[in-house]
C-alpha cells in the first residue's frame, strides 16, 4: 500500500521506543503500593495518558499525587528501552519538517526514553500537558498537524494501540498500524497493518513524501 502525504505524526511507546518491560515494572510497583491488581491496570493503560488511566481506579482526591509518583518510577526506571527495528533509519531520512510525535506520555519521560533509545527528538512533540483530551480524542493529533502547518487529510498517522489508531482516524488522517504492541487484528481503526517499521519505505518527493508497505 502506498501513502503520499505532507507529513507522517508518530506516536513514540510501542511504536518507535520498546519500552514495554519498563512499563510493566513501573505499572506493577504503582499498583501493589495500592493494593490495586496490576492486570487490570495493564490491560487498559497502553496507548492512554497515565491520568486517564489513573482516574479509573482512584478517587479524584488522590490521582494528581498518584500520576506525580507514577511520573518518578517511570523517570527512574529506563532499563530496557530500545528502539524498534528500522525506527533509526527511517526517521534519519526524514526532514525535520515533515514529522512530529504525540505521545500520551510526559514530554519529560518522552524525551529520555527517545534518548536512551538513540532517536531524535522531533520540533514537534505533543505530550500528555499539552492536550485537554488524550487519546482516543484526536486533538493531539490535530495540534501536531498545524504547529507542522499542514492538513491532518494529508498526514500519516503511526500507531500500535488501539487508542491511538482511533484518535488517528477521528482526527482525520490516513493511519497505519504496526503490530509491535497488539495481535493484528485488533487494530481495525487502520487503513494497514505491518509487523513493524521495517516492512515500510519512504521517499521524500517534491511534494511531500511517499510511504510503501511490503503488506
Amino acid at each position: 500500500m502506498r501513502f503520499e502525504v505532507d507529513a507522517i505524526l508518530f506516536d513514540i511507546d510501542g511504536t518507535l521506543v520498546d519500552s514495554t518491560a519498563a512499563v510493566v515494572r513501573t505499572w506493577e510497583a504503582w499498583s501493589a503500593a495500592r493494593g490495586i491488581d496490576h492486570a487490570e491496570v495493564l490491560r487498559v493503560c497502553h496507548g492512554r495518558r497515565s491520568e486517564d488511566t489513573v482516574a479509573e481506579f482512584l478517587p479524584s482526591g488522590q490521582r494528581a499525587a498518584a500520576v506525580a509518583e507514577l511520573e518518578r518510577l517511570e523517570l527512574a526506571d529506563l532499563d530496557e528501552v530500545t528502539a524498534l527495528p528500522a525506527t533509526r533509519d527511517l526517521l534519519s531520512g526524514l526532514p525535520g519538517g515533515r514529522w512530529a510525535a504525540v505521545t500520551s506520555g510526559s514530554r519529560a519521560l518522552m524525551r529520555a526514553r527517545l534518548a536512551v533509545a538513540g532517536l531524535p527528538v522531533p520540533d514537534v512533540l505533543v505530550a500528555a500537558e499539552d492536550v485537554r483530551l488524550g487519546k482516543p480524542d484526536p486533538q493531539g493529533y490535530l495540534l501536531a498537524a498545524r504547529a507542522l502547518g499542514f492538513d491532518i487529510r494529508r498526514c500519516l498517522v503511526v500507531e500500535d494501540a488501539p487508542a491511538g489508531l482511533e484518535a488517528g482516524r477521528a482526527a482525520g488522517a490516513h493511519v497505519l498500524g504496526v503490530a509491535t504492541s497488539h495481535p493484528a487484528h485488533d487494530l481495525g481503526a487502520a487503513d494497514v497493518v505491518v509487523p513493524d517499521l521495517g516492512a515500510c519505505s519512504v521517499e521524500v518527493t517534491v511534494h511531500g513524501l511517499m510511504i510503501s508497505t511490503a503488506v
